[in-house]
C-alpha cells in the first residue's frame, strides 16, 4: 500500500514532534553518510533539539571542523549562493502558492465566462451582469470571432490552390523521401551475324561482292565463242589457274 503524503506544516502535539525529530534526524544523517560515501565527496551535517545540550552530527566532531574550517574559506559570494534561510524560504512558498491562486482563479474565472457564452448562445438575457462579467463575455466572443476568420481564410487559401500535377507530385514525393526514379534498363543489342566484323559494314561489303568481276561468266562468254569443231580446249588457259593447284 502506498504512503499518503505528509502534510508539511508543524506539528502540534509535543510527544508526537519528538518522535518525528528523532526519526527524521536519523534517516537524514544516514543519507548524508551514503552520499559521502558513494560519491566521494565532503559532506556534514548538524542538527541541534531544542531540548538538547550537544547536537548531533555526521561525520565525527574532527571532520566535521575540518569540512566547516574549508566552507568558510570559500569567498562570500560562494558561500552564499545556495544558501537559504527560514525566512526566505517561508517568502518563496508564500510567493509559489500566491502564484498558484492567481492561475486557478483565472481559471475558474474563463470556466464561468465559457458557461456564460453557451447560455448566450441557448437565448439567456445578460442585462443583469456586471462590467467586469461583461467585458470578459466581450473579450472571449471577440477572440473566438478572431479564431473562427483566421479559420476560414486558411481554408479559402487552401481551396483556391490548383491541385498538384501527377509528375510534380511524383517527383516531390520522390524528393521528400530521398528516391529518385531511375529510367527502365534497355536490353542489350543482338550479337553481331558470324562473318561480319561491323554490323554498320554489311551493305558496303555486299556492294562490293556484287561488283567483283564473276569469273565463271567469262568463262562461259567465252567458251560459246570458240570454234565447235574444235572441242580440245586448253583449260589452263581459258580457267583460272586456282582451280588446278
Amino acid at each position: 500500500m502506498a504512503r499518503s503524503k505528509v502534510r508539511l506544516s508543524w506539528i502540534v502535539n509535543d510527544s508526537t514532534r519528538r518522535a518525528t525529530l528523532k526519526k527524521r534526524r536519523k534517516g537524514l544523517l544516514k543519507k548524508v553518510e551514503e552520499l559521502s560515501i558513494l560519491c566521494g565527496v565532503d559532506a556534514c551535517a548538524v542538527v541541534y533539539a531544542p531540548n538538547e545540550h550537544q547536537p548531533q552530527m555526521w561525520p565525527p566532531p574532527p571532520d566535521t571542523a575540518r569540512i566547516m574550517a574549508r566552507f568558510r574559506k570559500l569567498p562570500e559570494i560562494e558561500r552564499t549562493r545556495k544558501m537559504i534561510n527560514q525566512e526566505s524560504f517561508l517568502h518563496q512558498r508564500v510567493s509559489k502558492l500566491v502564484e498558484q491562486l492567481r492561475r486557478l482563479h483565472r481559471e475558474n474565472q474563463e470556466i464561468g465566462i465559457t458557461k456564460l457564452l453557451f447560455e448566450g448562445l441557448r437565448g439567456r438575457d445578460f442585462d443583469d451582469l456586471c462590467i467586469e462579467d461583461a467585458s470578459a463575455l466581450t473579450w472571449m466572443v471577440e477572440t473566438k470571432l478572431r479564431m473562427i476568420y483566421e479559420k476560414r481564410e486558411e481554408v479559402s487559401k487552401r481551396l483556391a490552390m490548383p491541385p498538384p500535377q501527377p509528375q510534380a507530385a511524383a517527383a516531390l514525393a520522390a524528393t521528400s523521401t530521398g528516391t529518385q526514379q531511375t529510367p527502365p534498363a534497355q536490353p542489350p543489342a543482338p550479337p553481331p551475324p558470324t562473318g561480319w566484323s561491323n554490323p554498320v559494314n554489311h551493305g558496303q561489303q555486299a556492294v562490293e561482292a556484287v561488283q567483283q568481276p564473276n569469273w565463271v561468266t567469262d568463262v562461259m562468254v567465252n567458251w560459246s565463242q570458240q570454234d565447235s569443231d574444235n572441242l580440245l580446249v586448253d583449260l589452263t588457259t581459258t580457267w583460272p589457274a586456282t582451280l588446278f593447284h
